[in-house]
Parts: structure tokens; sequence; C-alpha cells
């Protein structure tokens, strides 16, 4: 998923406790749920990050590109003002794009 296109919020922001448990009939499930897609989500930021900024790593001691390489520090701030993974996360589950399912009933 592209999450810098994603419309969550930048900020926290209070959320309706009956709007999150309508989907699962349990708050604690739908906060599980968030919470193991958030997981997801920072992983393949910080895969993503790690990918770019490997492009500009330098393996020599020299000082003056440690300081001057602006690149590397304009992907850290983009990378700084995405939204939080658990932001992105709570409005995937608002608006349905995360799949789960109950595995509790399997076992019948």
């Amino acid at each position: 998923m592209d999450y810098k296109k994603t419309n969550a919020s930048e900020s926290t922001i209070t959320r309706d406790f009956t709007e999150l448990e309508k989907k699962t009939g349990n708050i604690y499930k739908s906060v599980t749920i968030i919470s193991k897609r958030s997981k997801q989500i920072q992983r393949e930021i910080k895969d993503e990050l790690d990918k770019k900024l490997k492009e500009f790593a330098s393996y020599t001691d020299n000082l003056e590109e440690i300081f001057e390489n602006r690149e590397q520090i304009e992907i850290s701030k983009f990378y700084e003002r995405l939204p939080k993974p658990t932001l992105i996360a709570v409005q995937e589950f608002l608006e349905n794009e995360i799949y789960f399912r109950d595995t509790s009933n399997d076992a019948e």
C-alpha cells in the first residue's frame, strides 16, 4: 500500500469506541486487529526507509559528507512527517480495508 497517499490524520484524534466495536462486536478484538496491522505497517515503512537510505550510505569517514548529505536528510524528514502506523491502521480499519477473520469458531 502507498502510505504516502493515505487519508489518515497526522495527529491523534478522539475516536468513538462504538464505531470501532461495530465491526467485531468486541472493542478488544478491534484493538488487537488494529495493533497487528499497525506493526505490519511499521515494518513495511521501516524496510522501505532502510532501502532508500542504503542508496546514500557512505562507508568512508569523511566528515564533510556526513554534514552535506541533503538527500538523506530530506528522505528522513519525509518519513517523519508521515502519519504514525497506528493512525494509518485505524483509518484502514474504519474504511474496511483490513481483512480479518475470527478463528475462535474454526475449531467446530
